[in-house]
């Protein structure tokens, strides 16, 4: 099992450092290698993706990842920014299918931004669509200057467009994910203004045909924007395309408690993957050891699930990270009165110690 490890910038190598920490407890076998990405590739190649890091991870089973971007960087031509990094390891891995499933755990209830009895058992999964969209379509502007910005100019415009193919692969992986949980999917769109998700809305339509064992139901993103923070719990899964996603799976996190918590997994046609936490390189906590490593260890898991074929270690993971919050231990993020605040590295140690205990 080759692993691709992409710690990336501000806090991700202190978070990567706890994630390697208990998938080393575990008795499988890895062969892991590190590579630079995002600005500290920039600073040692004048590149955030070199050809030698994306070698890598086109050559791996799965790729493992921190998180890029630094404000210092926010000057650079866009094409340069650490955060096109992960722009690139999309495109040249084709990972298409974006899954975040947003959980609130028993213990986390308090966390949330909503009331305990709207999120206590919340369990959603989020498919977005990656590799489409308005994020992807030509041309991106006019009279960009270097640094990204317009000068002068009088318009800028991106293309939003989905080709059915694109819209027909990710409907087949949100439908089958949704028959293997609570058998509902839920489509979200803007069919009622935009004719490309009229379109997107026709062709999810056509693949349920597929799945009848499975209940589909349309909601407008305006509308789903807002189930989600009065009726979370009404979700199981949700498919959508990649600028709503990109929103709504934010959305999502913070009714868990904390975007320190959820992991993701990008994949591609033959489940080879990308694993991040679902949040940022947070630089301005870079080197505090505060950060919330939960995030990154629960991708590791789902890594283990998707690509590695390794169910029974992931369900072990997810079950070490629950006992630890059982116990009481909280980083910054999601500490309340009563639990006892940890950093960065005694998290991941209590993750490991746990997991050395389930012998």
């Amino acid at each position: 099992m080759k692993i691709a490890v992409l710690a990336g910038d501000g806090i991700g190598p202190e978070i990567m450092a706890e994630a390697l920490k208990v998938l080393h407890k575990l008795d499988l076998r890895f062969e892991m290698e590190s590579a630079l990405v995002g600005g500290a590739a920039y600073a040692a190649t004048g590149h955030p993706l070199p050809e030698g890091t994306l070698k890598l991870a086109q050559s791996a089973d799965a790729v493992l990842f921190g998180a890029v971007g630094d404000w210092k960087y926010d000057t650079l031509e866009r094409a340069l920014r650490p955060e096109q990094a992960i722009l690139g390891l999309r495109k040249h891995m084709g990972l298409f299918a974006n899954f975040r499933p947003a959980i609130c755990y028993p213990q986390l209830t308090h966390a949330s931004s909503l009331k305990p009895e709207l999120v206590a058992g919340l369990d959603i999964l989020i498919i977005r669509e990656l590799t489409g969209d308005i994020s992807f379509g030509q041309p991106r502007g006019r009279r960009s200057a270097p640094d990204g910005h317009f000068p002068g100019a009088e318009e800028a415009f991106d293309t939003m467009r989905y080709s059915r193919p694109e819209i027909e692969r990710i409907a087949h992986v949100a439908f089958q994910a949704a028959r293997k949980r609570g058998g509902r999917l839920t489509s979200v769109d803007k069919a009622n203004v935009l004719e490309t998700f009229q379109f997107w809305r026709d062709v999810v339509t056509a693949v349920h045909a597929q799945y009848p064992d499975v209940k589909l139901d349309h909601l407008y993103v305006d509308n789903a924007a807002m189930q989600l923070v009065k009726a979370p719990k009404s979700f199981d899964v949700i498919v959508t395309g990649n600028m709503f996603g990109d929103i709504l799976s934010d959305e999502a996190a913070m009714l868990t408690g904390s975007i320190g918590m959820l992991p993701s997994a990008s994949l591609n046609a033959s489940n080879q993957g990308l694993y991040e936490p679902s949040h940022g390189s947070a630089p301005d906590i870079a080197g505090k050891g505060v950060a919330n490593p939960l995030a990154t260890i629960l991708s590791a898991a789902m890594m283990l699930r998707y690509s590695l074929n390794q169910p029974e270690a992931a369900a072990r993971i997810e079950a070490a990270v629950q006992a630890v919050l059982e116990s009481g231990l909280r980083t910054g993020d999601i500490h309340s009165e009563g639990c006892r605040q940890v950093g960065t590295r005694e998290m991941g140690d209590a993750v490991a110690a746990e997991l050395a205990a389930q012998g």
